[in-house]
């Protein structure tokens, strides 16, 4: 009966909502979505749309951290929603607004069965050499430092699609997931399971993305505290919003605003887009390296789905990987595509981000 369920996925962002109602054999038969939420049921519409529902089974609601307590989909209940909130620390601009979704929900649909879906979750079971910072045994023991990763729905479903895609079992295929949106990173699925990613303790670690500076030094950073005499409030907003493709090329930092920039030959923009490219060129290889070889490569969300300048630098360099991207394909690409040369040792797949389906999936999985 679990299989049969229509399930309402919710998923609330730091600034946003999106409402999907995937119906029992995964079609989206209602949307709602709200830029910028303030976080209640009352706004815009909200509670209207809900009551405009009918038959939904169970509701499901994407939270980004589950931290080291939560390492799957669970039920809903008093005990989670306090574990959730004692997570604040560690995602402060999403944890608030994911209870604030968990609590609203309820006041239009009672009764509604309801399940917490946790982006951590899927890397929880990395193995100890890749989610282990080397760091003091006495600051791991008192604290819970440890490298979490994100974008887990986005991986799981990015991963089993690319499995479906090429007709293979997932068991059997070293993929390299790629996550590139705003925020971005990238995880290595070996046999359906997550065993590195390129996000850590928080989502500032990794890739270059749109306001965030990935990866950097940390004595940098200790010697802008200590000679270059910054606060840490200076640090933190250097690091998110004023840094990444912002950072480097100015703007909001969207990587449509870069690419034109790199069209008219402006060099900041080209130094941007050369920074993000070199990144997550030198990371697809660290994954790959991770999983001892590569099966295929698949690119989901904003950036991933829709610009081919970034995809094919992104592989370019890659042929000792048996990456060999087709540019027909590549441009042309809309929806879920294999834009590989023919015949190519490795694939190369574009896939639409999925979350909502993702959800669903878990919430049948756990109820069932």
């Amino acid at each position: 009966m679990a299989r049969l369920m229509r399930v309402l996925a919710v998923n609330a962002g730091s600034s946003t909502l999106k409402l999907r109602l995937v119906t029992a054999d995964d079609q989206i038969e209602a949307t709602f979505d709200l830029d910028p939420w303030d976080g209640s049921a009352e706004a815009n519409g909200v509670r209207e749309w809900l009551h405009g529902l009918a038959d939904i089974d169970a509701v499901g609601h994407r939270v980004v951290h589950g931290g080291g307590r939560f390492t799957s989909a669970i039920r809903i209940d008093d005990e989670v929603l306090s574990g959730i909130a004692g997570l604040t620390s560690l995602a402060p601009l999403h944890q608030p607004r994911a209870l604030s979704a968990i609590e609203a929900v309820p006041a239009v649909l009672p009764g509604v069965r309801a399940v917490v879906c946790f982006d951590t979750a899927f890397h929880a079971g990395m193995p100890a050499p890749a989610s282990t910072y080397a760091l003091p045994a006495a600051w791991r023991n008192r604290w819970p430092l440890r490298r979490y990763g994100f974008h887990g729905l986005s991986h799981a479903w990015a991963a089993r699609r690319a499995a479906e895609l090429v007709g293979q079992p997932i068991s059997d295929l070293r993929i390299v997931s790629c996550h590139l949106g705003a925020g971005a990173s990238l995880c290595a699925v070996l046999g359906g399971r997550s065993v590195d990613t390129t996000m850590g303790f928080t989502p500032l670690e990794g890739l270059v993305m749109a306001t965030r500076a990935g990866s950097v030094d940390p004595g940098l950073l200790l010697w802008l505290l200590q000679h270059g005499h910054l606060s840490l409030g200076e640090i933190a907003h250097g690091l998110e919003p004023d840094a990444g493709l912002a950072g480097l090329a100015g703007g909001s930092g969207d990587m449509r605003d870069v690419v034109a920039g790199v069209e008219r030959g402006d060099p900041d923009s080209c130094l941007a887009f050369a920074v993000h490219s070199h990144r997550l060129r030198r990371e697809i290889a660290a994954m790959a390296s991770a999983l001892d070889g590569l099966d295929i490569i698949v690119f989901t969300g904003g950036i991933g789905e829709h610009q081919p300048t970034v995809r094919s630098a992104a592989t370019d360099g890659l042929r000792f990987l048996g990456l060999a991207i087709d540019p027909a394909r590549n441009r042309i690409a809309s929806g879920d595509l294999d834009i590989s040369t023919d015949p190519s040792p490795a694939r190369i797949l574009v896939v639409t981000l999925r979350e909502d389906l993702e959800i669903a999936r878990q919430v049948r999985e756990t109820l069932q």
